[in-house]
C-alpha cells in the first residue's frame, strides 16, 4: 500500500519552485507541478493536479486533472476541489467525463436517463415497473451514469452488456432495451446525432450473435398432481409467510399482489379481495373470489392486524409489509428451491386445463392476463367474476389435502 503523503502547509508548497511534481498531501493524489516557464517574468509555472486511477472497460487507467495555477487557486482551494473530485470517484464518476459534460454544454447519459423516467413514470401506472426501470439502469449502467450522451458509442454499450449476456439473458435483454429508449429520447432532444448505440440490429447483434432464447415466465412449477401434499407439508410450517403463501396459491395470485394487500381491500362478508389498479400489473383493478380456505386463513391473519388500513400480511420491515423474499424462504426451508412462488400460477393453469372443465377465458381472469386478441378485448367488459367463484372455490377444494373424496376421483 503506498505511503500517505506528509500533508504540507501553505508556507511549504509557497516554497516549492524547483521544476518536478510534488504531493502536498491533505487529499490523496493532489500535487503541485512546476515547470520552466515559457513565458513572463517567472522563472517556473506552477499548477494543482489531481492524479487518480479508474476502471474503465476492465482495465485500470492512470489520468491526470488540472484544478487551476497556483496563482489563480489557493491551497484551500484546491484540496477543496480534489475532494469533490474524490466525492465522484467514490461514487464511480470519472470527474474528467463530468466535466467535459459541463463543458460541452452536453448533458450526461444519467440526466437524459432522469428526464425519460420522469416523463415515462408518470404513463407507468405499476410502481414496480416504474422502480424496476429506475433500478436496472442505475445498477448496470452506472458506468455510463456521468459520461456525456453524445459521446457514448456501441463499444461503450457494449462493455456494459458484455459481463451479464450470457450468465443473465434476460436481464441484459431488457437493459439494453432501456438503454436504446434514453439514447432515442436524447437524439429526439438534439442531445445526439447517428445512429443508437444500443440498437441491436446491423448494430449489437454483429457483436453478441444469436441471442439466448429468453425463459420469461418458465418459472419453477409444481405439478397440479402434487399440489395436495404440498400443501399439506406448508400448514406443517409456521408463521405469517408460510399462511400469506397458501393463500397466494389458492387466490393465484402474484407474489407482489398478496405482500401488498390492505385490509380495506377485503370484503370478509362478500369473500372478495379487490386488487386496486395500482397494483396490478395490468394497470386494472381486479376482483378476487375468495375460497373457503382463503377466507379462513384471512380470520387468522386478523388477529395480528395493525392497524385497519395497515397490510394483511405484517411483517418484520420498518414499512410493516411482508418481505418480497418472505414466502420463497418458506419453499427453501421446506427444500423446495426447484419451485417458486410464481411458479403456483402455472400450476394452477395446468389443472384448470388438464382437469376442471371451466372454459379458457375464464381460467385467463383468474390469471389477471391481458387479452391480447384486439377484437376479444373489444368486445369483453366484464370480468367474469361469477363464473370464477366456484371455479376458485374447486381449485381450493383440489389443494384441500384432507379430501377422501376429491382423492378417489382421480
Amino acid at each position: 500500500m503506498p505511503r500517505k503523503a506528509k500533508e504540507l502547509g501553505s508556507k511549504a508548497v509557497d516554497a516549492l519552485k524547483m521544476p518536478g511534481v510534488y504531493a502536498v498531501g491533505g487529499v490523496d493524489g493532489l500535487y503541485l507541478a512546476v515547470t520552466p516557464a515559457r513565458t513572463g517574468k517567472a522563472a517556473v509555472s506552477r499548477s494543482w493536479l489531481l492524479r487518480y486511477s479508474i476502471a474503465v472497460d476492465g482495465k485500470v487507467k492512470r489520468r491526470e486533472m488540472g484544478l487551476g495555477s497556483f496563482d489563480d487557486v489557493g491551497l484551500a482551494d484546491a484540496r477543496e476541489k480534489a475532494r469533490e473530485a474524490r466525492k465522484l470517484l467514490n461514487a464511480g464518476r470519472d470527474p474528467l467525463d463530468e466535466r467535459a459534460g459541463a463543458t460541452s454544454g452536453s448533458k450526461t447519459f444519467w440526466q437524459v436517463t432522469e428526464d425519460m423516467l420522469a416523463t415515462a413514470e408518470a404513463e407507468w401506472k405499476n410502481a414496480k415497473h416504474r422502480q424496476q426501470w429506475r433500478n436496472t439502469l442505475m445498477t448496470y449502467a452506472k458506468p455510463l451514469h456521468n459520461r456525456p450522451i453524445d459521446a457514448i458509442t456501441t463499444d461503450d454499450v457494449a462493455a456494459i452488456l458484455r459481463p451479464i449476456w450470457s450468465e443473465k439473458p434476460e436481464t441484459a435483454a431488457r437493459l439494453r432495451g432501456r438503454m436504446e429508449r434514453v439514447f432515442s429520447v436524447a437524439k429526439a432532444r438534439k442531445l445526439r446525432s447517428g445512429e443508437n448505440p444500443a440498437a441491436w440490429r446491423d448494430n449489437l447483434q454483429p457483436i453478441f450473435g444469436k441471442r439466448k432464447r429468453l425463459t420469461r415466465g418458465h418459472h419453477g412449477a409444481l405439478a397440479y398432481t402434487d399440489i395436495r401434499g404440498f400443501v399439506g407439508a406448508l400448514r406443517s410450517s409456521q408463521g405469517v409467510a408460510a399462511l400469506a403463501l397458501e393463500f397466494t396459491i389458492l387466490t393465484a395470485a402474484r407474489t407482489g399482489e398478496v405482500i401488498g394487500a390492505r385490509w380495506p381491500e377485503i370484503d370478509l362478508g362478500a369473500k372478495v379481495w379487490t386488487v386496486p389498479a395500482s397494483r396490478m400489473k395490468a394497470g386494472k383493478e381486479h376482483r378476487v373470489p375468495l375460497p373457503e380456505r382463503a377466507v379462513a386463513i384471512l380470520e387468522a391473519v386478523a388477529k395480528l392486524k395493525r392497524a385497519d388500513d395497515g397490510f394483511v400480511f405484517p411483517g418484520q420491515s420498518a414499512s410493516g409489509a411482508l418481505s418480497n423474499m418472505a414466502m420463497a424462504a418458506v419453499l427453501k426451508r421446506m427444500k423446495r428451491e426447484d419451485i417458486t412462488v410464481h411458479g403456483f400460477r402455472s400450476t394452477f393453469r395446468d389443472w384448470a386445463g388438464e382437469v376442471s372443465s371451466f372454459p379458457n377465458e375464464v381460467c385467463e381472469m383468474a390469471l389477471a392476463h391481458t387479452i391480447q386478441n384486439k377484437v376479444e378485448k373489444a368486445y369483453r367488459r366484464g370480468d367474469l367474476f361469477d363464473k370464477r367463484r366456484p371455479m376458485m372455490q374447486a381449485w381450493a377444494d383440489y389443494c384441500e389435502p384432507v379430501a377422501p373424496a376429491l382423492w378417489a376421483a382421480e
